[in-house]
């Protein structure tokens, strides 16, 4: 994959372990319309087939004004419901693909965060945001419902009576509100916040891969579960680091005081 691969998103890798995706349509405030949608889609759905060398995968906005301002509503005019339901299909597709992904993902948001761009941030394993941005799910002031995921994944990042407030009001909230209500693990300058970003992907890109799936998977399903089922899923995501050649390179590393070279089997 290269960036040479899409139209709609940009890939580099600022890191020979990192992917970086920018939302590339800055004349649309990174608006997803249906190409972007299907783009993104894809490039997940490869991702979880074969992720190469990549362990962790980034998502930025280009430009600052905004990191994604969600689905392109002048491309949604005069859209007959069939073709709004045939196209929100793949919004879907879109927000479940970054959901499942098996590596962590880190969305770095430069900008305004609105609407399905809101849900993507809620969507993908934590997030990081310039001192600017802003966010909302405007949604029922349009007429709709956050649709790729919003009512869920947000409930789930900032609990339901807070979620039901931005939700059900669609008021923009500031990033250092997003930080302290649990949307946003932490917030940058816009000078920095590239920078900080990739220097956490790559502390866990630097850590063993398979045990950073494991542990992902173990969080984000174990939250659906109840305590005692949560426990038991855990330890079967542990049993399957154990037999591998990680583990015993840790172990090693550990006590020949060296760092770990972790080679993902």
């Amino acid at each position: 994959m290269t960036e040479n691969d899409f139209q709609t998103i940009f890939l580099t890798h600022p890191d020979s372990m990192v992917l970086q995706v920018t939302l590339n349509r800055p004349d649309s405030s990174n608006a997803f319309n249906t190409q972007m949608a299907r783009e993104i889609y894809q490039l997940f759905e490869n991702l979880a087939l074969d992720a190469g060398d990549m362990r962790v995968v980034i998502i930025t906005g280009a430009g600052e004004r905004a990191f994604c301002a969600g689905g392109d509503l002048k491309e949604r005019k005069g859209m007959t419901n069939d073709a709004w339901a045939r196209q929100h299909l793949i919004y879907e597709r879109m927000t479940r693909a970054i959901i499942n992904c098996p590596l962590p993902v880190i969305a770095a948001v430069n900008g305004a965060a609105y609407g399905g761009g809101c849900e993507m941030v809620a969507a993908v394993d934590f997030a990081y945001a310039a001192d600017h941005a802003r966010f909302a799910l405007t949604e029922t002031s349009l007429g709709i419902i956050p649709g790729a995921g919003g009512t869920q994944t947000l409930s789930r990042a900032i609990g339901e009576r807070r979620a039901k407030e931005l939700i059900l009001s669609a008021t923009p909230f500031s990033a250092n509100h997003a930080r302290e209500w649990g949307l946003i693990n932490e917030v940058f300058p816009k000078e920095t916040l590239l920078a900080e970003t990739l220097q956490c992907a790559t502390r866990i890109a630097s850590n063993a891969p398979i045990a950073v799936r494991q542990a992902k998977q173990s969080i984000h399903r174990g939250l659906q579960l109840s305590l005692s089922d949560g426990l038991a899923f855990e330890i079967e995501a542990y049993n399957r680091t154990v037999p591998t050649q990680d583990r015993m390179e840790g172990i090693l590393a550990f006590n020949e005081k060296r760092k770990p070279m972790f080679q993902g089997n």
